[in-house]
């Protein structure tokens, strides 16, 4: 026999709060509560836990309060849930199949709808079940489109509905579907145009900003704006101006006044999965509120980001050293610099953290290209031409096999290790937290998609070690890969990407402009 242990599941969906405004209030959390505590008493079941969801839509199953119910039910917790009525339980025909008939049947729990007479232990009632499903979730779609229309109507008439303001603006307190300037954040906008046209990169402007103390848009909605605004796109512990904000900043048409909306849409009204619509089923509306950049400099930003990707794909010595270029110092990549005047375009390299943080966590180790497919070549001919001297081929043939760099590669493959394994633990850790609640959905994905990204990296790292270790493994003479390697450079006159590729492992640009060239292949001698 069943036992009498009854939970109580109660759910406030976003229609309903407009109800309960108009003072229908029969749908609230309070009266809903009261509803069926009044029904386990008189029938005789024993309240153990009240669930409960407000604002949460029944279309989907992942409302905090239904799934903590669910992981409860597959720990034994209770025998029976009490709802208003199905609809409150759920909304979509497929969540009705999947737990109504079968996983709360197979777990021996009853489900019981008090207004329209629902019970899962009354197999007469299924297909009025399955009726009202349908019934239900047709609800929802014609609500949806209902809803979708109106919205679009809105956009149209170029009123804002967005739930925060793009940066630099503010809602207009008479009129919350209208935009005006945001005195502070406009001034670090204008700022941003200003650098760009000065011939600044979008890299060092967030360096620029982040050095001098301005807060990054989502910290200052925050924080100043007092708004609860998260950014899916950045961690919380992101501090620092990016990229990829500065570039989103200078090609957002709404700083001249126009709004666009309708850029991301739903799959559909049963699923909570967003696309990126095309250009052409944008709802552009012009002159809608106060611009913050002028049409004429808006423009001319866009022709000279247009001017500089040209000049960066059409530059041919880019590409010879580009995943080879190191800094000495923090051994970090170094970027590509480019000149601020003129029509040269791609002049060499710059550490990027220098370019990105400043002078006060590294020196910039720049270097022009010429000087550096010059020192480049120069060496790779000196390694090339040493192969010609006799007395050198005669050392190095009699010379034993030795393997003292292989016992190198352990510690550093052990390192590596170690760092994945640290990763996978705080991968764990995240997911406890989420568990427990302490993180929510978005913050734990974007967690883990950060930690998968670091493990990721590290992989890769010790993928490239381990194929040096196996091919020194494999060398019975160091000569004579050393000789192989290098035997048809030694006249060369011009560096390639094949050379770079076949012979270099990595450069390193040291303070002072010299460079540490470390090839795959050293010289034995």
């Amino acid at each position: 026999m069943k036992g009498n242990r009854a939970v109580l599941y109660l759910r406030l969906s976003k229609e309903d709060v407009d109800k309960v405004r108009k003072g229908d209030d029969s749908a609230s959390i309070k009266n809903q509560r009261l509803l069926l505590t009044d029904y386990a008493l008189a029938h005789g079941f024993k309240v153990t836990n009240v669930y409960s969801d407000d604002d949460e839509s029944g279309l989907y199953d992942d409302r905090p309060g239904f799934e903590k119910m669910m992981t409860d039910a597959k720990l034994d917790a209770f025998d029976l849930i009490i709802a208003k009525t199905q609809s409150r339980f759920s909304r979509n025909m497929q969540h009705i199949e999947k737990y109504l008939h079968h996983d709360l049947p197979n777990l021996g729990i009853r489900f019981i709808g008090v207004v329209d007479g629902v019970d899962t232990d009354n197999e007469e009632n299924k297909k009025s079940r399955q009726i009202n499903g349908l019934v239900n979730e047709w609800y929802c779609e014609d609500l949806s489109k209902n809803i979708r229309s109106a919205l679009k109507a809105k956009m149209k008439n170029g009123q804002f509905l967005g739930s925060s303001c793009p940066y630099g603006y503010k809602k207009d307190p008479e009129d919350h579907n209208h935009l005006i300037i945001d005195d502070h954040a406009a001034k670090v906008v204008r700022r941003i145009y200003e650098l760009y046209l000065a011939g600044y990169g979008k890299a060092r402007i967030g360096s620029i900003l982040s050095s001098d103390g301005i807060l990054i848009p989502t910290l200052y909605k925050r924080n100043v704006l007092g708004e609860n605004y998260w950014n899916g796109r950045a961690l919380d512990t992101t501090k620092n101006w990016s990229y990829q904000t500065i570039h989103t900043i200078l090609n957002n048409e709404t700083y001249i006044g126009n709004l666009i909306q309708n850029k991301i849409n739903t799959v559909s009204y049963k699923d909570k999965k967003k696309k990126r619509l095309p250009r052409k089923n944008w709802i552009i509306v012009k002159n809608t509120h106060e611009p913050i950049i002028e049409p004429e400099v808006f423009q001319m930003v866009q022709n000279l980001q247009k001017t500089r990707t040209r000049s960066v794909r059409c530059t041919e010595e880019n590409s010879i050293f580009s995943g080879m270029i190191y800094c000495a110092d923090c051994k970090h990549s170094m970027s590509r610099k480019y000149a601020r005047r003129g029509e040269k375009g791609f002049v060499g390299y710059i550490c990027k953290t220098y370019k990105t943080q400043g002078k006060q966590f590294c020196e910039s180790h720049s270097i022009d290209i010429e000087a550096l497919k010059e020192a480049v070549l120069y060496s790779l001919k000196e390694q090339a031409k040493s192969i010609l001297k006799p007395q050198d081929i005669k050392e190095l043939k009699e010379m034993e096999v030795y393997d003292e760099s292989k016992s190198d590669y352990e510690p550093q493959i052990a390192a590596i290790q170690k760092r994945i394994a640290k990763l996978e633990k705080f991968k764990k850790k995240t997911y406890d937290s989420y568990m427990e609640e302490l993180l929510s959905k978005k913050e734990y994905a974007a967690y883990i998609s950060e930690y998968n990204g670091q493990i990721k990296e590290l992989q890769l790292q010790q993928s490239a070690v381990q194929n040096k270790a196996e091919l020194e493994k494999g060398l019975h003479n160091p000569y004579d890969a050393w000789a192989e390697a290098f035997k048809d450079y030694i006249n060369v006159t011009e560096l390639t990407r094949d050379m770079v590729l076949g012979l270099l492992d990595r450069v390193e640009v040291n303070s002072d402009g010299s460079i540490t060239i470390f090839y795959k292949f050293q010289n034995p001698g």
